[in-house]
C-alpha cells in the first residue's frame, strides 16, 4: 500500500512533481544519473511504453515509463532517450525487474548527456501507482482552481458592489494574482497598485490585456508578470468592462442633467438665488471664479465621432471637474485655480489620441451665473477661430466689471436705460435703436442715419431727447461709457 494522498507532495501550485515522487517512501523509487533540471517541474501526466520511438504519443510534460522491452542495445536505449528528450518530457521512470535487473547504463548516460533526470522503479511498484497518484494530483489541482476561482470571482464582484468602484476591483485584483497592475486609457495611466506613475510599459515584463467597452477609448489592463490565477483574469476582465461602461452611462447622464442647467444659465432666464442653487447641484460654486472650455467637434467628424467627444473622460488630472453637454458641444468648467490653458491642450491631446478632432475655445474667469454666462460666450467667440486651442483675446471692461460682486450693475442699468424703454414703450420713439446704431457708429449722426433710414435731424433730435431723458449725453466721451456699458449689461441680462 502506499503511504500518503497527493495532497502531503504538492508544491504550492497544487502540482506534483518527480521529487515529489521521489519522497514518497512507499513508492521505492530512487533517482539515477546526474541530471536534475525538471525534478520540481510539474508532471502533467503518466505515459508507460514500450516503443522505440515514443515521441508521436507524447505532448510534452510527461513522466515516461517503460520497462526497455525493445531496447535491447545500447544504440536503442540512446534513440529512446533523444526520442523523449524531444517530446519534452519531465523524466523517464524505468522498471527493473522484467527485461534488466538495473537500469541501463547507455540510457542513463544518454540521459545525464540531454539533461533528463532518470529514476527507477523496482518491480514490486506498479506502473498504475505511479500514474493514480499523478491522476489525482491533477484534479486536486483542478478542483483547488476552481475554488479559487469561484472565491476570487465573489471578491471582485463584492469589491464592486460595496461602493468602491474600479480602483477596488483593481486592487482586489492585484492583490489575487499576487502582482501589480496598471490600467490605461488612451495611453494614458489611470490606475495603478506600483509606487508612482512608472511611464511607458517596461519590454517583457508587463503583460497586456485589453479591455473591451465598446468605445474608442483603447482601454489596457497591464499585469506584471510572473503572476498567478491566470484564469481569474477573464472574469476581471468583464467586471473592468462593465463598470467602465457604468462610468460612460453615468456621465452620460449627469452631462445632460448639467446641460439642462447651463442652457438655462446662458439664457439668463434664472433668478440670482435659484441659479446659485442649481449650478451647486452640478458640482459648480457660483460664489467662486470659474472658466468655461468648450469643445466643438470637427465638421468633418461622423456622428459617431461627434457622440464620442461628448462621452470622452477628462484626464485623469482634471477628474471631478464639471462639465456639461450643450447644443452639441462639450463644456468644461474650471475653477480659477486650474490653469484653463493647460488643461485645455490635456483635453485636446486626449481627443487627438483617441482619434477624435475638435477645436477648443477658453472663456475669462468670472464669478456668479452671469459671469458664467459672460465666459461662455467669450469662449464660443474664441473657439470660431479654429486653432486647437484658443485663448480669449482680450478682457473688455465689462467683462472686468461682472467678475466684480460688488459692482451694481444691474441697477446701474436699470437706473440709466428705465426712462428710455418707457418713453420707446409709450411713444414708440426708437431711442433705444437709435442709441444703440450711435455707439456702434461711433458717433457719427451720418453713419446712424444711413444706418436706420432717417433724416440727420432726426438722429440729432432723438439724441437730444436721450440727453433730456437719461441725463447722458452720448456726445461726451463720459456719458457715452456710462450709456455703452448700461447697453452691453442690457443685452446680457446681468441682476
Amino acid at each position: 500500500m502506499l503511504c500518503g494522498s497527493p495532497k502531503d507532495f504538492y508544491d504550492g501550485n497544487m502540482s506534483i512533481t518527480l521529487a515529489a515522487l521521489l519522497s514518497v517512501p512507499s513508492l521505492k523509487l530512487k533517482k539515477v544519473g546526474a541530471a536534475e533540471s525538471t525534478l520540481s517541474t510539474p508532471i502533467q501526466w503518466v505515459a508507460v511504453t514500450e516503443q522505440e520511438n515514443p515521441q508521436r504519443f507524447l505532448s510534452g510534460g510527461e513522466l515516461v515509463l517503460t520497462t526497455g522491452l525493445r531496447q535491447k542495445t545500447a544504440a536503442a536505449q540512446r534513440h529512446f532517450v533523444r526520442m523523449v528528450q524531444r517530446s519534452g518530457a519531465v523524466g523517464i521512470g524505468f522498471g527493473t525487474g522484467l527485461s534488466a535487473e538495473v537500469v541501463p547504463p547507455a540510457l542513463v548516460a544518454e540521459a545525464n548527456r540531454w539533461g533528463i533526470p532518470v529514476v527507477e522503479v523496482p518491480y514490486e511498484t506498479p506502473f498504475i501507482a505511479l500514474g493514480k497518484l499523478v491522476a489525482e494530483a491533477q484534479h486536486a489541482d483542478h478542483l483547488a482552481k476552481l475554488e479559487r476561482m469561484l472565491s476570487g470571482h465573489q471578491v471582485l464582484a463584492r469589491s464592486l458592489l460595496s461602493g468602491g468602484g474600479l480602483p477596488a476591483l483593481l486592487r482586489q485584483l492585484a492583490g489575487l494574482l499576487r502582482t501589480d497592475l496598471r490600467l490605461r486609457r488612451y495611453g494614458r495611466e489611470i490606475f495603478s497598485t506600483t509606487a508612482g506613475s512608472l511611464g511607458g510599459p517596461e519590454s517583457g515584463q508587463w503583460l497586456d490585456v485589453a479591455i473591451s467597452t465598446g468605445q474608442r477609448d483603447a482601454t489596457t489592463l497591464q499585469v506584471r508578470e510572473p503572476f498567478r490565477d491566470a484564469g481569474i483574469l477573464d472574469y476581471a476582465k468583464s467586471l473592468i468592462s462593465l463598470e467602465l461602461n457604468n462610468q460612460k452611462h453615468q456621465r452620460d447622464a449627469s452631462r445632460k442633467l448639467a446641460g439642462q442647467v447651463m442652457q438655462d444659465v446662458i439664457r439668463g432666464v434664472l433668478d440670482p438665488k435659484d441659479a446659485g442653487t442649481r449650478l451647486s447641484t452640478i458640482g459648480v460654486a457660483a460664489a467662486k471664479r470659474q472658466v468655461v472650455i468648450l469643445v466643438r467637434p470637427a465638421p468633418g467628424n461622423t456622428p459617431a465621432q461627434n457622440k464620442a467627444i461628448m462621452s470622452t473622460p477628462l484626464p485623469p488630472e482634471l477628474e471631478g471637474i464639471p462639465t456639461a453637454v450643450v447644443d452639441s458641444e462639450l463644456l468644461i468648467i474650471t475653477p480659477e485655480d486650474k490653469t484653463a490653458v493647460e488643461a485645455a491642450r490635456a483635453v485636446h491631446a486626449l481627443l487627438a489620441e483617441a482619434g477624435l478632432k475638435a477645436t477648443l475655445g477658453i472663456g475669462g474667469h468670472y464669478a456668479k451665473a452671469n459671469g458664467l454666462r459672460w465666459s461662455y460666450f467669450e469662449a464660443r467667440d474664441a473657439v470660431a477661430r479654429g486653432l486647437p486651442v484658443n485663448e480669449p483675446e482680450r478682457l473688455s471692461l465689462t467683462s472686468l466689471l461682472l467678475a466684480s460682486e460688488d459692482v451694481p450693475l444691474a441697477d446701474m442699468a436699470q437706473e440709466t436705460l428705465k426712462p428710455l424703454y418707457d418713453f420707446d414703450a409709450a411713444h414708440g420713439a426708437g431711442l433705444l435703436s437709435t442709441l444703440e446704431s450711435y455707439l456702434e457708429h461711433d458717433g457719427s449722426v451720418a453713419a446712424v442715419a444711413q444706418a436706420l433710414t432717417l433724416h440727420r435731424n432726426t438722429v440729432r433730435y432723438r439724441l437730444a431727447q436721450i440727453t433730456e431723458l437719461s441725463g447722458y449725453d452720448p456726445s461726451t466721451t463720459a456719458d457715452r461709457v456710462q450709456l455703452w456699458l448700461a447697453l452691453a449689461i442690457s443685452r446680457l441680462g446681468t441682476r
